[in-house]
């Protein structure tokens, strides 16, 4: 297969190449057109689903922007209200249309010639947004648009101030690399204490988030906002039963490796104690690892290790740099977080992210440097919608990135001291996150499950979970107050609900993948160049088929898998 990223934008045939989306009176002829054209042959509904989709992609990358614009800058009123605007005013009046072009396309005789193969996971999604259509949750899911951006309003002004400077959360963050512990811990308490003043206002943003989404699921016929967000997520693939499998196996399999890794901690930093201010420390003597200095050199350092992987990698992000699709330091006022935005017309994404010249920015670049390629290779598809992955498989492609490149970090880090300590960082990252993500996803179980609950017995419930995926490695007395909001600072709760064990499953694939890496690096990137390359087009086991894995959340994959990771971390130690 031959790769290039000089993607091309998608020439426009039914819309104007000079329309912008300004309002929905203009809008509306477009979608006039396909609701009214008459489908009389094969090539008539071929050439209607073509059209659909360009106006897909006109919709989705308008709306992309909108976001993007706002997140990198949060303190701008033009940029909220353009994004609310499309939220309120154009958002809702797309949606009764895009039923009526799902049923169109359902109800007419000639969707049963189409090549089934081809078109088999699309017309599933049809069939289940069909499903779910509601008329009267069109007001309730655009004011959850809105309501959602409140997050990063909110986290986005949350600074502190260490040795005379103002520094955002994420900026601070890097203090608690230093060798100096009383400073670790005077800014550990600074961050967690800017948090708790904004505790009411996230506790009360997400008892209307929680009150507004139960509202939509009973609405479309569902007994909780759980079983309606698995259906509108497209989990055809597992079940709920299968997250608490998952749940167990971290239990069982990935907690004592975390009480290894955090004993070794320990022993390194020479205390009796470990306090979570220790978790990102070096030894005195050694300084925190320094990869980059500002967003220039990670973009240019990058490149490079993406080069030694695949060129191709490497390309993209040129070509995303040549777009000016990158927005990468952070800065008071930008919305918390990172991700890549893919924006279906233009077909190179938008990463968008808050470094600070730590190693966890270099996993972040990496991660988001996957996703992009991602994007990259499900440009050529037909249609928009074919280029609409699950997220299982989408994270496989950020997380293996993460362990793909290491062998080339080489391009960060000059001494191989140095490039062994990120490498550690990186596996006890890859293994870390397990608990966080089976937290985070059983809390949202109960939440959605227990729609009426007060906040007191959230707070209880989030306290019994986090102990349940705990171990005794760190000690956290006096710190209850700051552990009881712990869920604040994780935005996914609040602006993408239960998309989160999607990370979990994902790397699983990931470690899957690289152990194919460690045997035959050519082959493993091109299984999962071919799995990346097929989009939304097969099923999840099937696209984690052609990538050479097993789709399997069971305690004995998992251990095995952790086994494997164990392994590659004891030649590190």
């Amino acid at each position: 297969m031959t790769l290039s990223a000089d993607i091309k934008k998608i020439e426009r045939h039914f819309v104007p190449a000079g329309f912008i989306i300004t309002n929905w009176e203009s809008l509306e002829p477009y979608f006039q057109n396909l609701a009214e054209r008459k489908l009389a042959s094969p090539g008539a509904l071929e050439q209607w689903l073509k059209d659909m989709s360009e106006l897909e992609a006109v919709v989705s990358e308008d709306a992309c922007w909108r976001q993007i614009k706002m997140t990198c800058d949060t303190t701008d009123k033009n940029l909220e209200e353009a994004f609310t605007y499309f939220c309120m005013e154009i958002q809702p009046k797309l949606q009764p249309y895009a039923d009526l072009l799902n049923r169109k396309l359902i109800d007419c005789p000639l969707t049963t010639e189409l090549d089934q193969a081809k078109y088999f996971t699309y017309l599933r999604s049809v069939k289940k947004n069909i499903d779910l259509f509601r008329e009267a949750n069109i007001p309730l899911q655009a004011e959850l648009s809105v309501m959602q951006q409140q997050y990063g309003a909110i986290a986005g002004k949350m600074t502190v101030e260490v040795n005379g400077e103002e520094y955002t959360l994420q900026q601070a963050a890097k203090f608690l690399e230093s060798h100096d512990r009383n400073l670790r811990e005077q800014v550990y308490r600074k961050i967690q204490e800017r948090r708790l003043q904004d505790e009411q206002a996230m506790h009360d943003l997400y008892t209307q988030l929680i009150q507004k989404r139960d509202e939509v699921a009973k609405n479309a016929g569902f007994a909780n906002y759980r079983d309606y967000k698995f259906v509108e997520l497209g989990r055809f693939d597992y079940t709920k039963e299968d997250c608490y499998q998952f749940h167990e196996a971290v239990k069982l399999h990935v907690l004592p490796l975390i009480e290894m890794i955090y004993r070794k901690k320990k022993e390194k930093l020479k205390l009796d104690t470990l306090r979570p201010w220790d978790t990102e420390a070096e030894p005195e003597g050694i300084q925190p690892l320094k990869p980059f200095t500002d967003g220039k050199e990670l973009y240019e350092k990058t490149v490079k290790c993406f080069e030694q992987l695949n060129p191709f990698f490497a390309d993209c992000l040129r070509k995303m740099s040549e777009l000016k699709h990158f927005d990468l330091e952070s800065r008071k006022g930008k919305a918390p977080g990172g991700y890549n935005c893919p924006l279906t017309e233009s077909g190179a994404p938008f990463i968008f992210m808050n470094a600070a010249g730590q190693m966890s920015d270099v996993t972040t670049m990496v991660h988001e440097g996957g996703h992009a390629i991602h994007s990259f290779l499900a440009h050529k598809l037909a249609l928009s919608a074919f280029k609409e992955y699950p997220m299982e498989i989408a994270e496989v492609a950020s997380m293996s990135m993460e362990l793909f490149s290491m062998d080339h970090w080489n391009a960060f880090f000059t001494n191989d001291a140095d490039l062994t300590r990120a490498k550690e960082h990186q596996l006890e990252r890859t293994i870390t996150i397990f608990p966080w993500i089976a937290i985070i996803d059983k809390f949202q179980h109960w939440v959605y499950e227990n729609p009426k609950h007060t906040v007191p017995e959230r707070t209880t419930k989030w306290m019994e979970i986090l102990q349940e995926f705990s171990t005794d490695s760190i000690d956290y007395t006096g710190l209850e107050a700051y552990r009881k909001i712990g869920w604040q600072r994780q935005l996914h709760l609040f602006e993408v609900p239960f998309y989160y064990i999607e990370y979990g499953i994902a790397q699983l694939g990931a470690i899957g993948l690289w152990m194919q890496y460690q045997l035959d690096p050519e082959q493993a990137l091109t299984n999962y160049i071919n799995a990346l390359s097929l989009g939304g087009t097969k099923t999840l086991p099937e696209l984690y088929a052609t990538a050479g894995l097993k789709f399997d959340l069971s305690p004995a994959h998992i251990k095995t898998l952790m086994e494997f990771t164990a392994k590659e971390m004891g030649k590190l130690y």
